[in-house]
């Protein structure tokens, strides 16, 4: 299988906040933010696995600034890092100002999906070569991440999460 780069599964969805998909004060609901963020980390899991993907966990999210009424969102996601049959999904959201058209990083998530075969069983995707420094860093990062999601649901020994010792131990 063809190790694939973070360029393969870029993903971006730009769309318009709406009057419907805001709270009272006017700013977008968190949860259509997510719903958005999911489906935009979805289509990059596929890219890079071309399989079926399924939704494993949401590792972060970040809401930084409020998304008003009336702009522009752009979701912009792509695979960080592949793991054996899961992937960690970077997405980064930007505002767009509706008056001067510049672009403010708003909120930032990290999501984990899981390919899978016709009958639900999790299944091989190619590895990950990150190009840019931006990548390299993602990439180094999501092997900390998911040692430390592992040591918090008991599935590997403290001592066995090499990643997170190297941080911590000189």
């Amino acid at each position: 299988m063809r190790a694939k780069t973070p360029r393969e599964s870029r993903t971006v969805m730009t769309d318009l906040v709406l009057p419907s998909e805001t709270n009272p004060l006017n700013n977008l609901f968190g949860g259509e933010l997510l719903a958005r963020m999911d489906r935009a980390a979805s289509i990059a899991a596929r890219r890079h696995s071309r399989r079926i993907t399924v939704t494993a966990s949401v590792n972060h999210v970040a809401f930084n600034r409020a998304v008003p009424l009336g702009s522009v969102v752009t979701v912009e996601a792509a695979v960080s890092r592949a793991f054996t049959t899961s992937m960690e999904i970077f997405i980064d959201v930007w505002i767009e100002d509706r008056f001067t058209g510049e672009r403010t990083k708003a909120n930032e998530a990290i999501y984990t999906f899981v390919a899978v075969d016709d009958t639900g069983k999790p299944t091989e995707v190619p590895l990950l070569e990150p190009e840019t420094d931006l990548e390299k860093e993602r990439f180094a990062a999501a092997l900390r991440r998911k040692q430390l999601s592992l040591v918090l649901a008991g599935k590997l020994k403290p001592s066995d999460a090499t990643e997170l010792k190297a941080l911590f131990m000189s």
